[in-house]
């Protein structure tokens, strides 16, 4: 069985409400050709277009949050009950000491402090992690 993605799922609902792309993307304040682009794969929404989607569609955002990004199926899935402790504080400890990434990426004292109350929820189990969870917090910021 093949896994469903967020283009189909896009597509299908897109052709439910029998919307072209181009009445679609009218909608959502895009160009058709980004919802072309979301359709085949070749991109993927902003937070802020993931919320118009599923509104627009009636669809789930959770659900098309979790197709967007599906290496994000860690932070909301059972796994995250299984890291071990020890995993998460070494994780953090292995970020906030990695100079050349903090640097790289730009991150500054203000995220790291965001990032650190995030480390307290207690479900990051890896270093690269955090960028994820970083970057999406700076597209969602971007967005509004």
């Amino acid at each position: 069985m093949k896994k469903e993605t967020l283009g189909q799922v896009l597509k299908q609902r897109r052709g439910a409400y029998a919307y072209t792309q181009r009445e679609l993307a009218r909608k959502l304040g895009v160009k058709a050709s980004h919802v072309a682009y979301l359709e085949n794969g070749r991109r993927r929404p902003s937070l802020s277009l993931l919320s118009r989607l599923a509104d627009t569609l009636e669809l789930d955002k959770q659900r098309l949050f979790l197709l967007a990004h599906p290496e994000a199926h860690w932070i909301v899935g059972k796994e995250r009950d299984s890291a071990p402790a020890t995993r998460q504080e070494n994780a953090w400890r292995k970020f906030v000491a990695d100079r050349g990434t903090l640097t790289r990426h730009k991150v500054t004292d203000q995220e790291l402090k965001v990032l650190q109350k995030v480390n307290m929820l207690g479900r990051i189990s890896a270093p690269n992690q955090f960028l994820f969870i970083l970057n999406a917090i700076r597209q969602a910021v971007e967005e509004e």
